[in-house]
C-alpha cells in the first residue's frame, strides 16, 4: 500500500486529535468536543489518537513525505503530548471531585488504609487501656512518656480554658503547621513502609497513654485535658492514620511492582495515595481550626461533646456511605489512569511509537 495513501486516509483521525486537543487546551475536559468523549471514555480515544498520530509521524518521517506533512504532524503530536501529560490545574469543579467522589472510594477499598487504620487505632486503645490502668500497669506511663513529660502535661491544663480572637486566629495558624508536619512525615516515610509503620505506631502509644493517664480519677487537670482534646481529636487523629495510609500505598508500589519498573509502580501507585492524602490534608485543616477556635474556647463541653460526635458521624458518612456505592465508576477511572500509564510505557518518545502491530504491520507487508 502507498504510504501517502494510507495516512491520508487518516487524516480524520488527526482532525478528531485536533478536536480534542481544543477542547482540552479551553476548558480541559474532551467533553467539550461531543457528548461521546465524556468522562474515561474521552480520554481512552485521546489516548489512542495520540498513539495513532505518534506512528503516522514516524512513517511520514521515515518515507520522507511531503515537509508540510511532518511539520504538521510533529506539531499535532507535540500538542497532544503537552495535553495528555501537562500538568493538571486548580479548578474547584476538580478538587470537589476529587474530595467527595474519588477519594472516599478509594479509602473504603484500600488495604493500606485498613492496615494503617488498624496499627493507629488498635495501638491508640491498647495504650489507653494500659496507661489507665494505674493498679494493673503502675508504671507503663512513666515508661512510656516519661515522668517530666507527664508533670508537664499536668500543668499544662491547670488553668481553664480562656483566650481571645487573635490567640485563636494564630494557634489555628499554628496546628494548620504543627499537624501538617505530622501528616507528611508518616506520609514521607512511608514509601519505605517500616520507617512509616514505626512512626504511626510511636505516635498511637504515646498518644494512647496520655490519654489514658489523664483520664485517671487522680489527675486533677484531666476535666481541662478532655474539654481540650474532645472536639478536634476525630478529625485529627483520622488524618493522621490516612497520611500513614497515603505513604504506604506508594511503598508498596514501590517493592510490589506487579511486572512493571519501579518509577511505573510508584507512578501508578501515586495515582491511588493523591485522592487519600488530599482527604487526609482536609481533615487536618478542620482539625487545626477546630482545635484553635472551638477547643480552647469557654464553650460548654456539651457543645465541645456534640462536635466531636458529629465530626465522628460525618467522617464515618464520607468513608462509609459516599465509599461504598461507587465501586464501579471508580474502578473505570482508575483502568482509565492504568491505560494511559501503559500507552506511555508502550513508547519513549513521540517518535519511537509501537509500529509493531496495526497499521504500521500492514504498511511493511505491502
Amino acid at each position: 500500500m502507498n504510504i501517502a495513501k494510507l495516512l491520508d486516509k487518516r487524516r480524520s483521525n488527526w482532525g478528531e486529535l485536533e478536536r480534542l486537543c481544543e477542547a482540552m487546551e479551553v476548558r480541559g475536559r474532551t467533553d467539550k468536543a461531543g457528548p461521546q468523549y465524556k468522562g474515561a471514555a474521552g480520554i481512552v480515544r485521546f489516548a489512542t489518537l495520540y498513539r495513532g498520530a505518534c506512528a503516522d509521524l514516524a512513517l511520514a518521517d521515515a518515507y520522507q513525505l511531503p515537509p508540510a506533512t511532518v511539520t504538521y504532524l510533529h506539531r499535532l503530536v507535540a500538542r497532544s503530548h503537552n495535553q495528555l501529560y501537562r500538568a493538571g490545574k486548580f479548578e474547584p469543579t476538580g478538587w470537589f471531585d476529587m474530595i467527595f467522589r474519588v477519594a472516599p472510594r478509594e479509602i473504603y477499598g484500600d488495604n493500606c488504609v485498613r492496615v494503617a487504620t488498624l496499627v493507629f487505632f488498635g495501638l491508640f486503645a491498647l495504650s489507653m487501656y494500659l496507661g489507665y490502668q494505674q493498679t494493673l500497669f503502675p508504671n507503663f506511663a512513666n515508661v512510656v512518656v516519661g515522668e517530666a513529660g507527664l508533670e508537664n502535661m499536668e500543668e499544662m491544663y491547670e488553668m481553664e480554658l480562656v483566650g481571645s480572637l487573635d490567640h485563636y486566629i494564630s494557634m489555628s495558624s499554628f496546628y494548620i503547621m504543627h499537624n501538617t508536619g505530622i501528616g507528611l512525615k508518616c506520609f514521607a516515610y512511608g514509601i519505605l513502609i517500616i520507617p512509616c509503620l514505626y512512626i504511626l505506631a510511636s505516635n498511637a502509644v504515646t498518644l494512647g497513654t496520655v490519654f489514658g493517664y489523664m483520664a485517671r480519677e487522680d489527675v486533677a487537670s484531666r476535666d481541662n485535658f478532655f474539654e481540650f482534646v474532645t472536639a478536634h481529636g476525630p478529625f485529627e487523629l483520622t488524618a493522621i492514620a490516612l497520611s500513614a495510609a497515603a505513604g504506604l500505598r506508594l511503598g508498596l508500589g514501590l517493592f510490589a511492582t506487579n511486572g512493571l519498573s519501579r518509577v511505573d509502580s510508584v507512578r501508578r501507585s501515586a495515582v491511588r495515595a493523591v485522592p487519600v492524602i488530599s482527604a487526609a490534608a482536609t481533615l487536618f485543616v478542620l482539625a487545626a481550626f477546630t482545635e484553635g477556635f472551638i477547643s480552647p474556647s469557654p464553650l460548654a463541653y456539651t457543645f465541645k461533646a456534640a462536635w466531636s460526635v458529629m465530626s465522628s458521624s460525618m467522617i464515618s458518612f464520607y468513608f462509609v456511605v459516599l465509599g461504598f456505592p461507587g465501586n464501579r465508576d471508580h474502578r473505570s477511572l482508575r483502568g482509565t489512569f492504568d491505560t494511559i500509564l501503559d500507552d506511555r510505557d508502550g513508547s519513549d518518545s513521540p517518535q519511537q511509537a509501537d509500529l509493531n502491530g496495526g497499521e504500521g504491520a500492514n504498511v511493511r507487508a505491502a
